[in-house]
């Protein structure tokens, strides 16, 4: 055991420090981290003034963040690092609906409607039927699949940014399949937006040439008993932030069609199964 730290054995001193009888999986964890971590400054030759900004840019990143704000998931998200840890996490067999990240803005006790219901109640934005199936890996449908659905308006906002302009449940609402596992909804078709940029996030974007804009997509939340909770969107095909989502959100399986329609009610369809995973 090293005794006093050297650049050379930096590692091996500060991992030495932690006590025998730790958590397991902490010890697991942290020592990966120093060693990481450690590896990162001494490959770059991190200078004391980056040591500093560095220090400086997390500060204020935490003297952002509120009760409505998490400056520091925003952070997670943009590095890659929220879609990694998601994709560790969800890892499905062939043929299952891949997830992605869940994003701010989903909220609990969306109101229970009924198949085919209309969730847009601002008036706002191309009417969109949502459409499709709720499956296993079978292809038989899902009785009694909860399908929590939620998206932006079509000025980009979604209803908690504007408690004071939209309606409360603005483009929200979930549905219950049947015997046959369909599921149906008239939304509109998303926009793109961009994600909160006015703090410290938004500056390293900035800085490194980077856009703060996610395409165009709706969120689903589907759960059901005896089956994997799937978190995922999908994305309105054709959107010019699909290669470059700030978020590193995209995935192509989950590439929606959007298909133009003229039947008086709608604009578009867009149809989308959903296959899940056992537990």
């Amino acid at each position: 055991m090293t005794q006093y730290f050297t650049e050379d054995a930096s590692v091996e001193t500060v991992n030495a420090r932690m006590g025998k009888n730790i958590n397991p999986r902490l010890a697991l964890v942290m020592a990966s981290l120093v060693k990481h971590l450690h590896a990162f400054a001494k490959e770059v030759h991190l200078t004391q003034a980056e040591w500093d900004y560095g220090i400086d840019f997390l500060t204020k990143t935490g003297e952002i963040c509120s009760g409505e704000r998490q400056e520091f998931i925003l952070l997670s998200d943009t590095l890659g690092f929220s879609m990694l840890v998601d994709a560790i996490n969800n890892r499905r067999p062939s043929g299952a609906t891949e997830n992605t990240v869940f994003g701010p803005f989903h909220v609990d006790g969306a109101p229970e409607l009924p198949m085919g219901s209309t969730i847009c109640l601002d008036g706002k934005g191309e009417p969109c039927l949502f459409q499709g199936r709720v499956v296993d890996l079978d292809g038989k449908p899902i009785r009694g699949a909860r399908v929590d659905v939620w998206s932006d308006n079509a000025d980009g906002y979604y209803d908690v940014q504007q408690p004071d302009l939209q309606p409360k449940w603005n483009n929200r609402g979930v549905f219950v399949t049947g015997e046959d596992g369909a599921y149906s909804f008239v939304g509109i078709k998303p926009v793109s937006y961009p994600i909160p940029d006015d703090g410290p996030v938004g500056q390293m974007l900035a800085h490194l040439g980077r856009h703060p804009y996610r395409p165009a997509h709706m969120h689903y939340l589907v759960t059901a008993p005896g089956f994997e909770k799937l978190v995922t969107h999908t994305f309105v095909g054709g959107d010019t932030y699909l290669t470059s989502d700030a978020v590193f959100g995209v995935k192509s399986s989950l590439i929606a069609p959007f298909n133009q329609v003229k039947d008086g009610n709608t604009a578009w369809v867009s149809p989308f199964d959903f296959v899940l995973t056992p537990v």
